[in-house]
């Protein structure tokens, strides 16, 4: 009986025991849970400084001058004497059509020339009325204007100096004036300037004060990544675009050499006055996966605060940041930045 109850009482103990033991568990593991985790990270005081800024565009050049030649009405097409990428000087003659119109509209021209001069000596000595004279001198001035016409339109010359950059027809086929498809206009021959190129450039409504007619621009390809190509503004488009928020300036550069051609892929820069801006290194600014949501935190009363921000110029390591919710005097947090989330205790380490 005795041995009974002293095993009954180690059993009691055993498990007074183990409750306390669980209950000391669990309250150290709750205590445990409730403290915070705090990061350490390295910040830099924000300043900004004044930086010569230059933004860069994407764009397509152009030739500085582009003519898609066809004549006024349908007809033959007698001769044509150039080929894609002949090099026409202004003036030459590049397409012969059939002159049959031509030479009825000189016959009757030459006809009514006569008959005018016939009258006109009548009418200094007063033997035909005013009004004789005056119809028959109207109907050969129209027979003059008709013949120019023909003139112009049966034999088609390059306006400018420049180079074929596409032939439609061959000899001895009838134009029939439909539109060509491989440019939506009706056309024989297309010819373009290219000894000087232009690119349209669009450019963000944020710098419509800054972008000025004769200001300077830097022209790249990347065909030639080692040359950079003198542009000039010459045009500055005078509305902004409502779905994309830009305007269009037109930059003209010379090409004297001919190593670029239009349609080639274009990077144009432009200088702008000095600004003062703030610039950071890369690393400090995140990116959010799936978008092109930037941001980065600043560290405020031992916590983190997250900053939405946008990308402007880029330094070598360093990047220019914009958003309206950074002073000067912040402290950005530049390293340890990842592992963070908005609110979370932060301890700093260095600066």
């Amino acid at each position: 009986m005795k041995r009974i109850t002293i095993v009954m009482s180690a059993l009691v103990l055993a498990i007074l025991f183990a409750c306390s033991g669980g209950k000391e568990e669990k309250s150290t593991a709750a205590g445990s849970a409730v403290q915070p985790k705090i990061e350490k990270v390295r910040v830099m005081s924000l300043e900004t400084r004044k930086i010569a800024h230059s933004v860069e565009y994407t764009a397509t050049l152009q030739g500085y001058e582009e003519v898609h030649l066809a004549p006024a009405s349908p007809g033959r097409i007698e001769a044509i004497y150039v080929e894609e990428g002949s090099r026409v000087a202004r003036g030459t003659v590049l397409v012969q059509m059939d002159r049959t119109q031509l030479h009825q509209a000189e016959i009757q021209m030459k006809t009514l020339g006569l008959d005018y001069e016939r009258l006109d000596t009548l009418q200094k000595v007063g033997s035909i009325a005013r009004q004789q004279y005056d119809q028959i001198r109207a109907q050969y001035d129209i027979a003059r204007s008709n013949v120019e016409f023909l003139t112009e339109n049966t034999r088609l010359k390059a306006p400018f100096s420049g180079i074929i950059s596409g032939k439609y027809f061959e000899p001895g086929e009838m134009y029939s004036g439909a539109p060509v498809a491989a440019v939506g206009k009706a056309a024989i021959l297309s010819l373009v300037q290219i000894d000087r190129l232009k690119i349209i450039v669009p450019v963000s409504e944020k710098y419509f004060p800054q972008i000025k007619n004769g200001m300077d621009a830097a022209v790249r390809s990347d065909i030639y990544p080692d040359r950079v190509f003198a542009g000039k503004v010459v045009r500055i488009y005078p509305t902004i675009d409502p779905s994309s928020r830009t305007f269009s300036v037109e930059v003209v550069l010379a090409n004297g050499e001919g190593i670029l051609r239009p349609g080639m892929f274009a990077r144009v820069s432009f200088d702008l006055q000095e600004v003062d801006a703030i610039v950071l290194p890369a690393l400090a600014v995140l990116k959010m996966q799936g978008s092109n949501e930037r941001y980065l935190f600043i560290e405020k009363e031992g916590k983190a605060k997250r900053i939405p921000v946008s990308i402007g110029a880029r330094y070598d390591d360093m990047v220019e940041v914009i958003s309206d919710q950074l002073q000067p005097g912040d402290r950005v947090i530049v390293s340890g930045q990842s592992r963070l989330l908005e609110g979370v205790a932060v301890e700093v380490v260095s600066e």
